[in-house]
């Protein structure tokens, strides 16, 4: 399965390709799947777009599903038409380079997708969406962003309810149309992208989670972080639990043609 990393700046001169361990451990122990990074190379074929595509095809055709992991930078606004953004605002345009047509490709490729937090705000650019830069600037909306605090239980901690909406995705998978969540955001999605379904928002009106109705296979897109704790969150249990029935599904479906072949 692949696990989508940021670019950051090591301290020393350099670069690395890192992903927080949190989604790392929800990748092995709440999906039950091998993770492998998928660094943040999109600028090195910026131009290139039959490299771009021949490349991407042949990463999503090894991997049985993709995880959009969170990062504390902002998709850059440039890609959905919003204004310049504020002095001193974290982006990484090598990330958006990569995970925005490796979004489009994975939906047309019928490969799992399960989007968390910057995974969802990306998947509703790279599907025609907008974003709201700083959420808890809009009239009528909440400060939605974690306390900072030096302790991750109380940044991860529940901050609000969700409501969702009937008949959906995400009800068929919990079987509730209330629940609470965490909160660690500040761009969050202005514009709903004209291929995604409504999925739950929050009670100030900001939408905490959509689906992509025609996408071929799953494809779940959440605001909050059901990665942190995954394991002891029962609604967390019932999301990556579909995640991975939809991994496994793709794996059989990868692995049957040769099975049928060497039987022949």
């Amino acid at each position: 399965m692949g696990v989508t990393a940021c670019l950051k700046d090591n301290g020393r001169g350099g670069w690395q390709h890192a992903v927080g361990d949190k989604y790392v451990q929800a990748a092995l122990q709440a999906v039950g799947a091998l993770p492998v990074l998928i660094p943040a190379i999109g600028p090195q074929l910026a131009g290139e777009e039959q490299a771009m595509t021949e490349a991407l095809d042949r990463l999503l055709d090894a991997l049985d599903g993709v995880l959009l992991t969170g990062s504390p930078s902002n998709v850059e606004p440039h890609h959905y038409g919003g204004a310049q953004s504020r002095t001193g605002t974290a982006h990484d345009p090598a990330r958006d380079a990569t995970t925005l047509p490796l979004i489009r490709h994975a939906i047309d490729r019928a490969v799992p997708l399960f989007a968390i937090c910057r995974g969802l705000q990306e998947v509703n650019v790279a599907l025609g969406g907008t974003l709201h830069q700083l959420v808890h600037e809009v009239e009528g909306r909440w400060d939605h962003r974690s306390p900072k605090s030096p302790d991750a239980d109380i940044n991860y901690g529940p901050a609000h309810d969700i409501e969702i909406a009937d008949g959906g995705v995400l009800h068929r998978l919990l079987g509730e149309r209330r629940v609470r969540v965490n909160s660690l955001h500040a761009q969050g999605v202005d514009h709903l992208a004209p291929r995604a379904r409504l999925e739950a928002i929050a009670e100030d009106g900001q939408v905490e989670a959509f689906s992509v109705p025609d996408a071929p296979a799953f494809a779940l897109a959440l605001q909050w972080h059901p990665e942190y704790r995954a394991l002891e969150n029962p609604v967390s249990m019932k999301l990556f639990g579909a995640f991975a029935a939809a991994c496994r599904a793709r794996a059989a479906a990868r692995l049957a043609p040769p099975l049928r072949a060497a039987a022949e």
